[in-house]
């Protein structure tokens, strides 16, 4: 996104371009005709007059010709004096503008809590930061290409500019405050670093690495990773399931979980849905489906196990999700109902 204050200065230089070639087109004409030199002659006349280099004449000026030159070096001085003075406060304040622009996001990142860092913003970086965007998620980037940065950065795209390895980096996009950290960075080797590191300095902090080798997947995990990604071996069991079970596949690549109006599978804390405190409910209690349309297809507990098509009796204790599946507008109509969003 561009700055209003570079768009100004830009304009101000478009402007004084214009008056210069202006000046030229008008001292070139002017000579040409007023003194009957040649194009060459007017054109070199034109320029020394502009610039005050205080070079000769080609041939003498008469009396219109002196007061022409007069008038053309009192407007060179005002127009070249302009151009300068604009070109040399652009080129100044350009460095302004941008640590202003880097102290406002810091300031930004220095007030999130709970947030996701994402280390990188390759193919996986840009994935994983699209679904949070979606999602709503608040997230930071680290990312060490000047140039990408660039290309990418806008109000609901915060980077920090250094490498995920320093500590310093890590502490600036706010790890002590963050609750996810996704290394999606494409050296393994770099990833194990961040991980490392990462985990030293906040021992809850949920880890997702990304790993090019089946061997760093042990060795990330031992580093500290809670889930490690091979998005390799995952697009290879992808297609080859899609040799073996195409509909299903197929079906399961419609179940959307990203953008605001496409959204088929949610996941929510219990203690959204209702307050245990007057009492424990079950599945079938909730009446999930008789209100949004919605259908519990899983269930994960305080201790992290999973149920795939959890009965109706089950208890929905505190500390535990729901996973619910659902067309589109059922799911609004869930986040509405319960006041999700």
């Amino acid at each position: 996104m561009t700055n209003p204050l570079i768009t100004l200065y830009r304009s101000k230089i478009y402007t004084a371009v214009a008056l210069l070639i202006l000046l030229l087109i008008v001292g070139v004409l002017g000579f040409r005709f007023m003194s009957n030199y040649t194009w060459v002659d007017a054109l070199y006349m034109t320029v020394i007059t502009i610039t005050t280099v205080g070079f000769g004449e080609v041939q003498p000026l008469d009396d219109v010709s002196k007061i022409f030159t007069i008038f053309l070096i009192l407007n060179s001085v005002v127009i070249v004096g302009y151009a300068l003075t604009i070109i040399t406060e652009f080129i100044l304040s350009r460095n302004n503008i941008e640590e202003l622009k880097q102290k406002k996001m810091q300031k930004k990142i220095d007030a999130l809590n709970n947030h996701i860092i994402i280390c990188g913003y390759g193919r996986n970086g840009k994935q994983a930061a699209s679904k949070l965007l979606a999602h709503k998620q608040p997230f930071v980037i680290v990312e060490k290409n000047k140039d990408i940065i660039e290309k990418n950065q806008d109000e609901n795209t915060p980077f920090i500019f250094g490498n995920a390895n320093e500590d310093d980096v890590l502490m600036q996009a706010g790890i002590t405050r963050a609750s996810t950290l996704i290394s999606a960075l494409p050296n393994d080797a770099d990833n194990l670093f961040v991980v490392l590191s990462a985990r030293q300095m906040k021992k809850d902090l949920r880890i997702i690495s990304r790993a090019s080798q089946e061997t760093s997947y042990e060795k990330l995990k031992l580093a500290g990773a809670n889930n490690v990604i091979l998005p390799d071996r995952i697009g290879g069991d992808h297609m080859a399931s899609l040799v073996v079970v195409p509909d299903l596949i197929e079906f399961i690549d419609n179940l959307a979980i990203v953008g605001e109006s496409n959204i088929n599978i949610e996941e929510v804390q219990v203690e959204k849905l209702y307050d245990p405190n007057t009492g424990i409910k079950s599945i079938l209690d909730l009446d999930l489906r008789h209100k949004t349309g919605c259908t519990v297809i899983g269930f994960k507990n305080g201790t992290g196990e999973y149920i795939v098509n959890p009965e109706a009796e089950l208890k929905l204790v505190p500390g535990s999700k729901v996973i619910v599946l659902g067309r589109p507008e059922q799911i609004k109509k869930l986040n509405t109902v319960f006041s999700l969003d």
